[in-house]
Order: structure tokens, then sequence, then C-alpha cells
């Protein structure tokens, strides 16, 4: 990485620890326990997480801990919502249908960026998914589900229907937990390697970085779920005072090569 970037990436870790757990975390203690035990005991997901683990590329931003973060938050999205069913007076939710609903959650979060290098990887990624997953067991509905929830990832994107409700509430959780990423994580993790991976100077950086706020700006009101409308922003928001701060810390610190 440019050292630089280095070390702003570094300034960014240590700003990040004075920010509070994000609210969605707090409030959903046992879908987020229950999501974590799926991601380590299912063994269709170990299997595609070791795929991933060999196969994706991880200097780009959107490598194997992307994918895992993704993956662990789309299923706890989707517990979350099947509860909700159930607590509005849907059908009752058992064990086994939720524990199907997130291994088909984390899947899809798993291989959403596995093509994130080609043009509309998007696009290209389901039709990896597509052909990968017919490898496994899954039915032909349930491939169709996790390529479209893949496909309709992207932001500002149009987005696809679903061929039930729960196919797109699947494709729904997918892209709220992927935007989750667009906060804290984005000036931890994401940026520098994208930048970096890019050869982009750091005088251009800082040219277009005010754009970029403003997108992220954006984000705020594209979440799907009713969760995701909830608390997206508060993950966005976050991203966005950290944003603030390492925008002066850049113009103080590295005044001399802008």
């Amino acid at each position: 990485m440019n050292p630089i970037y280095e070390k702003i990436r570094s300034h960014a870790r240590l700003l990040a620890l004075r920010y509070p757990l994000a609210a969605f975390y707090q409030d959903y203690p046992e879908q987020v326990a229950f999501s974590l035990r799926i991601f380590d005991t299912d063994s269709v997901v170990a299997d595609l997480r070791d795929f991933v683990a060999r196969h994706m590329e991880d200097d780009f931003g959107h490598g194997l801990h992307h994918a895992v973060k993704v993956a662990l938050d789309a299923g706890t999205l989707a517990a979350i919502e099947d509860w909700r069913l159930k607590s509005g007076g849907g059908a009752l939710a058992s064990e086994d249908r939720m524990h199907y609903r997130v291994r088909m959650a984390q899947c899809a979060g798993l291989l959403h960026d596995i093509q994130r290098k080609q043009k509309n990887h998007a696009r290209e990624g389901a039709v990896f998914a597509q052909k990968l997953l017919g490898q496994y067991a899954f039915s032909p509905n349930d491939i169709a589900d996790i390529c479209l929830a893949i496909e309709n990832h992207e932001a500002f994107g149009r987005t696809k229907p679903g061929r039930t409700p729960a196919g797109a509430l699947l494709s729904d959780c997918l892209y709220d937990a992927d935007k989750f990423r667009w906060g804290i994580e984005n000036f931890t993790h994401t940026v520098w390697a994208m930048v970096s991976y890019a050869d982009i100077p750091i005088r251009r950086f800082m040219e277009i970085y005010p754009s970029g706020i403003l997108f992220l700006e954006k984000i705020k009101a594209t979440f799907r779920t009713p969760t995701g409308r909830v608390y997206g922003p508060q993950f966005i928001d976050q991203g966005l005072s950290l944003g603030e701060h390492l925008y002066g810390y850049i113009q103080t610190e590295f005044a001399g090569d802008l």
C-alpha cells in the first residue's frame, strides 16, 4: 500500500475506536448470534467461504474481509425480517426456515463481489454464481434467488423484481448489508485499498474527496429492508463523521503533498 494511504488508514482506525457499536448490533443481539452460528457451523456456507478465500483477490478493498462482513450482516437481516414477519402475525418462523433464509443470505453475501474487478461486476458475479452454485445442493429456484440478489446489489442501479416475496427480501438484505459497509469501514478498510490499487495521487484523491462524501450522503435514502431503512443511515452518518475528521487531518498532515 502507498505509505501515505497506509498512514491515513492507521489514523482512521484510531479515530474509529471513538465511535460506539452501531445500534443495529446492540438492538438485535440474538439475530446477530444466530447468523454467526450459522456462518460457523453450516457446511454449505463453510464450503463457499473456503472457495471465496481461495479465489477472491484482496487488493481492491472488496476481498474476503468485506465478503464475510456482508455475509454475516445479510444473515442477520434475514433473521430479523423473518422474526418481524412472525411477530407481525405471519406464519410462525421455525428454526429450520430461519436457518435456510440465513444460509441463502450468507451465500449471496460471500459471492456478491466475486467478479468485483470486472465491468458490470454485479451482472458478471451473478453469471459466475449461477455456474458455481450448480455444484451445490441448491434448487434451481434457490440459485435464481441468490443470483438475482447479487445482480441487484449495486447502488443506484435498476432493481429487478424478485421471483417471490422471499426472493425479493433476500435481494434487499444483501443490498443493505453491503451498504452498511459504506460507513466506518469505508474509511478503515475499503477506500485506501481502492486508491492504492488504482495508484491515485493524494492530490487527486483530495480533489475528488468532497464528491465522494456527497455520494455517501445519497446512499442513506436507498436502504431497502424495513430494518435497513431504520439502521442504515446511522452506519452512513458514522462514516461521514469519520470522513470529515480525516479530511482535516489529511489537509494538515500532508499539506506539502497537496
